[in-house]
């Protein structure tokens, strides 16, 4: 079988072992106020980047025992061949040769595909790794959706892949001068971001997008505008009955010439124009225009 120097898997192999150590790093020197809860959460995201890993490993190295086996064929078939001396052997060679250079080149693509996942896997760990996790939520805080942010325009550069943002902002029903308000806040704060975790998928991050308001930022890879539209009916609904507040909520996909802050000011364009619609509302950038949602919740208001 080929050493996996020669086939230049090492590169995101290590990438991956760097962000492991920053992420064991990270949950060792790091502590959340809920504790239990954080570790479940890393846990999740902890096994579900393995298994992946591992997924992308296997399939690797199937690829390669198959594509092996046709190398010794094809070998020992130039060596019958040359023995042979004849026209019509190299005619066959010919034919052979092609029936290797087919797979060799989709194994080349399949590589170059592994290096995309374990690259997404290795933004995973570090998302979770120390200075890029808010303490109060265990989401991803400010530095680590601007990190991800950044890795997910490189990726959808490359590999002309979709994806979205969806803007999320609470509307919590008491006000700052109200007793006891801080851990009210706190409290909601932590809930939200719990609906929030149950609510994405794995490959998806959530996180804090200010340590000041009650906003949070959901970044969505390969996913068009119309699923984060759907995601986002999703987490109102939920935010509305687990935590029994008003949420207006911003989306944005990105468009072609985008850089993450383009992106982002229009995902906040749109829940600005949320925030000013009724507070509790779902509005969408579509590159052009804000268009909001037509809202049939449990909160809605009446046209």
């Amino acid at each position: 079988m080929p050493e996996w120097s020669a086939i230049q898997v090492s590169a995101p192999l290590a990438l991956a072992v760097v962000a492991t150590l920053g992420y064991l790093v990270g949950r060792w020197r790091n502590r959340a106020e809920d504790p239990a809860l954080r570790s479940r959460r890393e846990l999740r995201r902890a096994r579900s980047v393995a298994c992946e890993m591992e997924r992308i490993a296997r399939v690797i190295r199937k690829n390669l025992s198959r594509h092996h086996a046709s190398l010794a064929r094809f070998k020992r078939r130039v060596d019958q061949l040359a023995a042979e001396q004849q026209d019509a052997a190299w005619r066959e060679l010919c034919r052979e040769a092609n029936e290797v250079l087919t797979p060799t080149l989709r194994l080349a693509s399949q590589i170059d595909a592994a290096y995309n996942q374990i690259r997404d896997q290795s933004v995973a760990l570090a998302a979770v790794s120390e200075g890029r996790m808010d303490p109060l939520t265990g989401l991803a805080n400010r530095r680590g959706l601007e990190e991800t942010l950044g890795a997910q325009f490189a990726l959808a550069e490359r590999y002309e892949d979709c994806f979205s943002l969806v803007l999320v902002e609470l509307q919590p029903p008491e006000s700052p001068a109200e007793p006891k308000y801080r851990k009210r806040h706190d409290r909601l704060l932590r809930r939200a971001a719990a609906v929030l975790d149950e609510s994405v998928r794995e490959t998806d991050l959530a996180g804090r997008f200010s340590d000041e308001d009650f906003v949070f930022l959901i970044l969505l890879p390969r996913t068009p505008l119309e699923g984060a539209r759907v995601l986002a009916a999703r987490v109102q609904n939920r935010i509305r009955q687990e935590c029994g507040c008003s949420v207006a909520i911003g989306v944005a996909g990105a468009i072609d010439g985008d850089t993450p802050a383009s992106l982002l000011a229009r995902a906040e364009a749109a829940l600005s124009q949320a925030r000013v619609a009724s507070g509790d509302q779902i509005c969408i950038h579509t590159g052009q225009s804000v268009e909001c949602v037509f809202d049939t919740g449990p909160s809605a208001q009446p046209a």
